[in-house]
């Protein structure tokens, strides 16, 4: 009897302290390419290691997402990169490049506008996908035959918005960017007097011009929204969804925001019950080098290493810019891995190993790798704070300038700019990050503060997907605000009753006096 009841005692506390379990829930899964891709791919193999069945919809021409896999099964659909090739990014950099030579407040509305131009070709062609899914009934029917628990999807695109909407599933978003920015700014009370708006590169204590290019900025992503954004899927609406839907209003209707934020690196602002940060989620312990690259990071001595990557699309820098970052490698007595696809460039030196793909997260944790040379990334950001290695930014396109900005202003980056980078300027930037500790130092703190935290990013990000399955959606975690018409949400009409209220006291009371002083100027007319 002593034995039992230990045993019983421990039993029940190992009950009480695993969290709820979910048995193998069906999940259709819309992702985006590229980097966005990596991150779902992290989450996807998580939950197929849960039990859980899924079915992945990618393009036939995708780039990276694979038809054939052990964790999912694959449905070719048409989207945006049946239309749109690479190439088409490196372009977009060169008119990026023209507008930073512009100053500072035209700039950023110059990269808007071409922002806006690649939206506008791009909702057109994700629509037109959409409207062809949702006319094939064998396809539709494939889909609802499923009998899935579970949208999951990255609403940066459109489709897995529409289908899951469609399909009247409760929908998970593993959510940075939405549509025309930053998830938060959609889905949260976003004040433009501390929140800076995506695009501006704007921190949160701005002084007056500051908060008033910042109002220019959400005036503009509000046309965008509805004029730019919402037009291409008009017909979608009225034919497949009720009156008076939009693409906003399905948006914020997804359950759980699983929004790939942490407040160490963002600024700090309103959040709401439905979004779950799991910034950095998709970093991991530090696993062995291949053999060669371990060599070599080895030989670099006591100098370290230098380790530098520009992302997954977005790779044709103009010769002479890589010529002059190759000179200035040449010239460290740090070794260099670089990330390079390409024509070397003629004055590489010795000490620099070009290579197609890197083991980034694994190099990046080394503890060899002195500097982080990136584009700015969200991953590539949250990687270099989970290992502590400081960063020298060359931002390129869309977020990056922001995603450097914010790091930045934490004192754990420096910032060179890709049009106006030469061998004397990128050789400074990358000696001063080298040589100034406060650089190590910040980053060092920042990782710390990310890592401390009761449970890790993936497992906070697995739980609300399968709280979600568990419970058939979670509409209680989201405001009455969604629903609410904008002059409602904004009291308007509140205000519009003051003021009718105090118009007709005031209207009364000059009325009033009128009387009064009418009468006694009477009275002493017939005395006279």
């Amino acid at each position: 009897m002593s034995n039992t009841l230990p045993l019983s005692l421990t039993l029940l506390c190992l009950l009480l302290l695993n969290p709820p379990s979910c048995s193998g829930g069906r999940i259709l899964v819309v992702p985006v390419d590229g980097s966005h891709w990596i991150n779902m791919e992290v989450i996807l193999r998580e939950l197929h290691s849960r039990g859980h069945a899924i079915t992945v919809l990618r393009s036939a021409k995708s780039w990276y997402i694979p038809s054939n896999s052990s964790i999912y099964t694959a449905i070719n659909v048409p989207m945006l990169e049946d239309e749109t090739d690479k190439e088409h990014y490196n372009k977009v950099l060169q008119y990026v490049m023209q507008c930073r030579r512009y100053p500072t407040f035209i700039r950023t509305f110059c990269q808007q506008r071409l922002i806006t131009h690649m939206m506008t070709a791009g909702h057109v062609i994700l629509a037109r996908a959409v409207t062809s899914m949702l006319d094939d009934p064998v396809f539709m029917k494939r889909l609802q035959d499923e009998k899935f628990d579970l949208m999951l999807t990255d609403p940066c695109l459109t489709i897995g918005v529409l289908l899951g909407s469609y399909l009247k599933l409760p929908m998970v978003f593993n959510v940075r960017w939405i549509n025309f920015g930053e998830g938060h700014l959609t889905v949260a009370p976003s004040p433009v007097s501390y929140v800076p708006v995506s695009g501006s590169e704007l921190h949160d204590q701005m002084d007056f011009p500051e908060r008033t290019m910042n109002m220019l900025h959400y005036v503009y992503s509000v046309f965008q929204q509805y004029y730019v954004i919402n037009p291409p899927y008009s017909d979608i609406f009225q034919r497949h969804f009720p009156p008076g839907t939009d693409l906003q209003s399905l948006q914020l209707a997804a359950d759980i925001w699983l929004l790939r934020t942490d407040f160490i690196y963002e600024f700090p602002r309103p959040t709401m019950p439905n979004v779950v940060h799991i910034g950095g989620f998709q970093c991991n312990e530090v696993q062995p080098l291949p053999a060669e690259l371990e060599a070599f990071v080895q030989s670099s001595g006591e100098h370290g290493v230098v380790v530098m990557s520009i992302g997954t699309i977005v790779s044709a820098l103009p010769r002479e810019t890589t010529e002059a970052i190759a000179a200035a490698f040449a010239e460290l007595p740090q070794k260099v891995v670089w990330r390079f696809v390409g024509e070397p460039p003629s004055s590489l030196g010795n000490n620099t190993l070009l290579v197609k793909w890197l083991p980034q997260g694994d190099l990046l944790g080394h503890p060899k790798t002195r500097l982080f040379v990136a584009h700015g990334g969200t991953n590539g950001m949250y990687e270099a704070i989970y290992h502590a290695v400081p960063v020298l930014g060359i931002p390129l396109i869309i977020d990056q300038f922001d995603n450097l900005l914010r790091l930045k202003v934490r004192g754990a980056a420096q910032v060179v700019e890709a049009y106006s980078l030469t061998k004397e300027n990128f050789l400074d930037a990358v000696k001063d990050v080298l040589e100034n500790a406060s650089y190590r130092n910040n980053i060092q703190r920042l990782s710390q503060l990310h890592r401390d935290r009761p449970i890790s990013p993936m497992d906070n990000a697995i739980f609300w997907i399968e709280y979600v399955i568990r419970n058939a959606g979670a509409p209680h975690l989201q405001p009455v605000g969604f629903k609410m018409p904008w002059y409602t949400y904004f009291c308007l009409d509140v205000a519009a009753f003051f003021m009718v209220v105090t118009g007709t006291f005031i209207w009364v009371l000059v009325f009033v006096c009128r009387n009064c002083c009418c009468r006694s100027s009477r009275r002493k007319m017939k005395k006279e």
